[in-house]
């Protein structure tokens, strides 16, 4: 077994090094506003799916709106006022309609919008810096 032989860095200039450090910084820069906008656009997706979520739910009220008081309304005009039966069909579309939307917007209203990775990767990389540039 044959020892090799300990390699020493070579010196550089304090220029050399806060050059480095200048490029490195620019890179971790660009780097952090890349994953800063990937967290963001996910985000962005999982809204716009709750906000889907309250369309469809406003679309299926209304459809359950018209639908219940055609239906039902005629099948009460035998035991009661035509004018009652539809009233009572269409509050009970216009609860279930506004129990989705309520829903939706819940969801909405509990998205977290801040990029919380790329701030805990900005804390990470001003505490290396701050180490390393205190050696």
């Amino acid at each position: 077994m044959t020892m090799q032989p300990v390699k020493i860095p070579e010196e550089r200039s304090f220029s050399d090094l806060l050059s480095d450090l200048a490029q490195e910084t620019s890179t971790l820069v660009r780097q952090e506003v890349q994953l800063a906008r990937a967290e963001m656009t996910a985000k962005a997706r999982h809204a716009s799916k709750d906000a889907v979520l309250v369309g469809a739910g406003a679309a299926l009220a209304y459809g359950g709106l018209l639908a219940l008081l055609a239906a039902v309304a005629l099948i009460l005009d035998v035991v009661m006022p035509f004018w009652l039966a539809a009233m009572l069909v269409g509050l009970a579309a216009a609860v279930g309609g506004y129990a989705m939307i309520q829903q939706g917007l819940d969801r909405i209203k509990h998205i977290d919008a801040t990029p919380r990775q790329t701030l805990q990767t900005l804390k990470e990389d001003k505490l290396w810096l701050s180490e390393h540039a205190s050696r």
